[in-house]
């Protein structure tokens, strides 16, 4: 006790918070929580059991360091009981070698939520070819529970390789599920959707929507980084564009609100949470069950080291806890 009072002392003069502001979202209410309070109990989310509402938002996949990442990932979500989304796995339609970069459900184990993913511009190429149900057979090896649809227009217009979409994603995907058994997640890549396309998604009988929002890793930005000729700095205004992942709960709010037919019936919260206040927040808004996820977040631990992964997680978990039990939405 000597030894924290002396810390107190030591470090007050640095621990001031005049000119911060408190987070303008929460009530804090020390006489009404206790750790009880706090306790993140299992639940049920896309039909597994989870332990925390956190998900690891699609990054990578296909490059050399991606198997590695991949699978401190999934031993990550096996040891705290979180759900992951796999990166675009569309390299595993070419070449099969790759597997093991994606194959983790050995891993995380059969209780967990584990999603594979293409994007929209390979669905739609496959449905004009009637090659759509490799999809199927690409679950089926990652013993996956479904797939993550990428739809990102705005990701393919800036990139120098992008594919070109012919048709209205909304088309191509009333048409995939049509043909297919496969449950869906549906999701943007760094710009969020508007209220339309939100609309539109909430009338398919997916399992999700994942609001992929702008505000965290931005793929338009990162493509236009990678163009090599000159007119990438006029190209930029493309990347501002999007909607955050508050708009976006705050637009499907609405929608339920208004007596929406809405068939879609959970949610998964990522793009620009960048902490455990932010997820708690919108979660706790959404009037969808839900979940946040993160990207980048989770990728810069995964690469660094299992032990740092560990580490950011443990913290996600006791801003999690203390949320809970002492702190009081306000909307």
């Amino acid at each position: 006790m000597e030894d924290r009072k002396g810390d107190h002392i030591s470090l007050a003069l640095n621990s001031q918070t005049t000119h911060n502001k408190p987070d303008p979202r929460f009530d804090y209410e020390p006489m009404l929580g206790s750790e009880e309070c706090g306790e993140l109990l299992p639940f049920q989310f896309l039909n597994r059991q989870m332990n925390v509402p956190l998900w690891i938002s699609s990054m990578t996949g296909g490059a050399p360091e991606s198997r590695l990442i991949n699978q401190n990932l999934a031993r990550a979500c096996k040891q705290f009981g979180i759900g992951m989304g796999l990166g675009s796995c569309r390299i595993l339609l070419d070449n099969k070698k790759h597997l093991p970069d994606f194959d983790v459900r050995k891993i995380i184990g059969n209780d967990l939520p584990l999603w594979s993913n293409i994007g929209i511009a390979q669905l739609e190429k496959m449905m004009k070819s009637g090659e759509y149900t490799q999809l199927t057979d690409l679950v089926n090896q990652l013993q996956a529970d479904g797939l993550i649809i990428h739809v990102n227009p705005s990701q393919e217009s800036l990139q120098e390789e992008g594919d070109v979409l012919y048709q209205r994603p909304i088309d191509t995907l009333n048409d995939f599920l049509s043909k297919t058994n496969l449950k869906i997640i549906v999701k943007e890549v760094g710009q969020g959707m508007g209220p339309r396309s939100v609309k539109e998604l909430l009338q398919l009988p997916i399992e999700a929507i994942e609001t992929a929002s702008y505000g965290g890793t931005n793929f338009s930005r990162l493509e236009l980084s990678r163009r090599i000729f000159g007119n990438a700095s006029l190209l930029e205004p493309l990347v501002f564009i999007g909607h955050t992942a508050e708009d976006m709960v705050d637009t499907i709010n609405d929608y339920i609100e208004n007596g929406l037919d809405v068939k879609c019936k959970q949610l998964i919260i990522s793009g620009g949470i960048q902490s455990f206040l932010d997820g708690y927040y919108l979660i706790s808004k959404s009037k969808l069950p839900a979940v946040y996820g993160q990207a980048s977040g989770f990728l810069r631990h995964a690469c660094e080291s299992y032990e740092s992964l560990e580490n950011y997680i443990e913290a996600q978990i006791l801003g999690l806890r203390f949320a809970k039990a002492w702190l009081r939405p306000k909307f």
